[in-house]
């Protein structure tokens, strides 16, 4: 990416990205290419069709996550994956970072706050109507020292309580009274009887009450408002970084009206990078 010299006398400071050892700088004005340039060879080689599964990207899905899970790889977390949805009628699109938890054939699972979040708003609409609801999301992957993402486009979908309740139970007892305790996006105003406050004191006393509350409850119940949500795959883009941005790029796209997302079809296709 470009960045082009300010008017003179304007102080506005460009991106400068420090360039690895023993490799040339990037121009002034410049940020260092997305993938590593200087390089002698190319992390993986390239992608072929005949690398992917020629019919399932969430079996293809699987084998990339393994590897980018694999001792040795580099990924520190691979089930860091961005969500973004987009608010109607205006449009506005949100993003944020979430942690996919399960994988199975009908797709994509994060859980999360679904009653006062900004992914709520956008998902699934508000009562007064100022968002109507919008079901398509993305997730998109990104597995740097593999060169690799993954984008997945899809409809979301609650998942049933039972099933939310069984992954509810496996967090540590302090996330599940985080959870019943935060009106996740709520504004939290400062308190002016707590000096200082900057609007912490207001969450504290949500958790101190969800504590009293289940303060002898071992088995917690998963609130109503929390649970989770699974992204239904429609589009599932698999990229494999190359030089000089000459990026290979293979997308698989659900065929319209055959089956459900465990027993789709799907054509697969080269993209240009």
């Amino acid at each position: 990416m470009a960045l082009y010299p300010p008017p003179l006398g304007d102080k506005r400071k460009l991106i400068s990205p420090g360039s690895l050892e023993g490799s040339p700088s990037p121009a002034p004005g410049q940020t260092s290419q997305f993938l590593n340039q200087f390089l002698k060879t190319e992390h993986i080689g390239g992608l072929k069709r005949t690398d992917l599964d020629p019919s399932d990207p969430v079996e293809q899905f699987h084998a990339w996550y393994n590897e980018a899970a694999a001792p040795g790889s580099g990924v520190a977390h691979p089930e860091t994956c961005t969500l973004s949805t987009a608010q109607l009628p205006s449009g506005r699109v949100s993003a944020r970072i979430v942690y996919m938890k399960e994988l199975d054939a009908r797709g994509f699972v994060i859980y999360s706050n679904f009653g006062t979040s900004g992914k709520a708003r956008d998902l699934f609409g508000t009562p007064d109507g100022a968002s109507t609801g919008n079901r398509w999301a993305s997730l998109t992957f990104w597995w740097e020292p593999l060169e690799r993402q993954v984008r997945v486009e899809g409809r979301a979908e609650r998942i049933p309580a039972t099933e939310s309740q069984a992954y509810f139970d496996t967090r540590v007892r302090g996330s599940r009274i985080g959870a019943w305790s935060s009106r996740q996006s709520v504004v939290l105003p400062p308190d002016p009887a707590v000096e200082g406050d900057d609007g912490r004191a207001q969450l504290d006393r949500w958790v101190k009450e969800m504590e009293e509350k289940f303060e002898d409850v071992e088995d917690i119940p998963v609130p109503d408002f929390w649970g989770g949500l699974r992204i239904v795959p429609e589009r599932v883009e698999f990229w494999q970084g190359r030089q000089n941005r000459l990026h290979d790029r293979f997308v698989y796209d659900r065929v319209e009206g055959e089956g459900d997302a465990g027993s789709a079809s799907w054509t697969l296709s080269r993209l240009s990078p």
